[in-house]
């Protein structure tokens, strides 16, 4: 029996060439508008001890409980590979203190994230974020620019998106109004669905991300965090909106936005697409002003949102990402030993002066090379025959226009230097 092909892990997918231009084009484009608003990026480790996201995301969680990839390493120390970003960021903060010097941090990610969970559309078990955290800074106009960055980051790639803003108040005014929620909960207990039973217990605002068609009268009538929040939260949540209209940021203000960590306070948002249907979060984000006390810091006021890239591709347009698919700018098409030798050495030369250039291994037809050329959106052929070793001048094809001319070895790179 001829042996099996291994394939990959449910829940994990390669990205291959033709379908990577999409993802190149969003990372660069991130990278550009991230600059510009003063963030820098980095990049953390892909393992961590498990307590950093115990701790940071709250053990009650669903990532946390049901999520984790996590096992022991050969130390006998209990790693996890990152199920989110926001943890780690703030860890490499503290470790390495870049909160030396004052003043606002603002770094941004881009990389693999790892959860064990039921595959929908645009939702895997490695899939990928682009986020942003800007730490050492409370104040609400933070919160606007964060949002706008984000949101600018979408426009940008041709994504139409709606914001949605709530607070989730803080360690003062949440507490009790859990409370409140709890004994609401409590009241309706054995009409909930499974999930909600259980995170009325350990995790209660998380019932307000159920989906189950039954419980949403329920969700409807249960009291609002944005009812409840202390008159601090209630003034920062209306400057963060004034902000926002200055910007002139449209946004819908929805009482039961929660977001689903434990580090969470004040603003959350989240930022959707009616082009994803059922599963529309774009992008989420919010305030965690005491995820670095939680981690053994100090004191660290900070915010951040995490953009799901596999669902932003999905919608991304053909027509915008073909121009960063990487196409050559000469393909060389060889007749003969000899004008083999020659693409060679002319692809050697050109590719040193900056030049994409292509050629066949094998001694195929003109014709077919001339298909391959095609296939490979060439922009320029450049046939080499005995006539144009003997003559020392080449012809080229533009293959735009069907366009032919004699060009000489150095004339070729000021050609195509000009065309760039």
């Amino acid at each position: 029996m001829e042996d099996l092909i291994l394939s990959s892990l449910p829940g994990t997918r390669d990205l291959l060439p033709e379908e990577i231009a999409r993802w190149q084009m969003a990372e660069e484009l991130a990278r550009r508008i991230f600059d510009r608003y003063g963030f820098a990026e980095i990049r953390t480790s892909i393992i961590e001890p498990t307590e950093l996201f115990s701790r940071g995301i709250g053990s009650d969680t669903d990532i946390v409980g049901k999520e984790m990839y996590t096992f022991i390493d050969q130390s006998k120390r209990s790693v996890t590979l990152r199920p989110e970003a926001t943890a780690s960021v703030v860890r490499a903060y503290l470790q390495n203190t870049m909160q030396r010097g004052g003043g606002i941090t603002r770094l941004y990610y881009m990389g693999p994230m790892f959860r064990h969970e039921k595959k929908q559309k645009g939702r895997w078990r490695q899939f990928y974020q682009i986020g942003a955290e800007a730490l050492g800074s409370d104040h609400p106009a933070v919160d606007a620019e964060m949002i706008e960055m984000a949101l600018s980051l979408l426009q940008s790639l041709g994504v139409e998106s709606r914001l949605l803003i709530n607070s989730v108040g803080c360690k003062n005014c949440r507490p009790p109004y859990i409370e409140r929620l709890r004994t609401a909960l409590n009241a309706c207990h054995s009409d909930l669905c499974e999930d909600c039973k259980r995170r009325a217990v350990t995790n209660s605002l998380r019932v307000f991300d159920c989906k189950v068609e039954n419980c949403q009268p329920i969700i409807q009538n249960l009291p609002t965090v944005t009812d409840n929040l202390c008159a601090e939260c209630a003034g920062h949540f209306a400057r963060v909106k004034a902000y926002l209209d200055d910007a002139g940021i449209a946004y819908e203000a929805v009482p039961r936005l929660v977001r689903g960590l434990d580090y969470y306070v004040r603003t959350a948002f989240e930022i959707v697409s009616g082009e994803l249907g059922a599963q529309n979060a774009l992008a989420g984000g919010g305030r965690y002003d005491g995820l670095s006390e939680v981690l053994g810091g100090p004191r660290v006021p900070a915010l951040g949102f995490a953009l799901g890239l596999d669902r932003l591709v999905m919608l991304l347009p053909e027509e915008l990402s073909a121009k960063w698919k990487c196409k050559p700018e000469l393909f060389l098409a060889h007749l003969g030993e000899a004008a083999f030798k020659k693409a060679l050495e002319i692809a050697r030369h050109l590719r040193k002066q900056g030049h994409s250039c292509h050629l066949d291994f094998s001694a195929g037809t003109l014709k077919s090379q001339m298909r391959l050329a095609n296939k490979l959106g060439a922009k320029h052929v450049l046939i080499i025959g005995d006539d144009e070793l003997a003559r020392g001048t080449y012809s080229i094809k533009r293959l735009e226009d069907s366009r032919q001319w004699e060009i000489t070895i150095p004339q070729i790179s000021d050609y195509l230097k000009s065309r760039a």
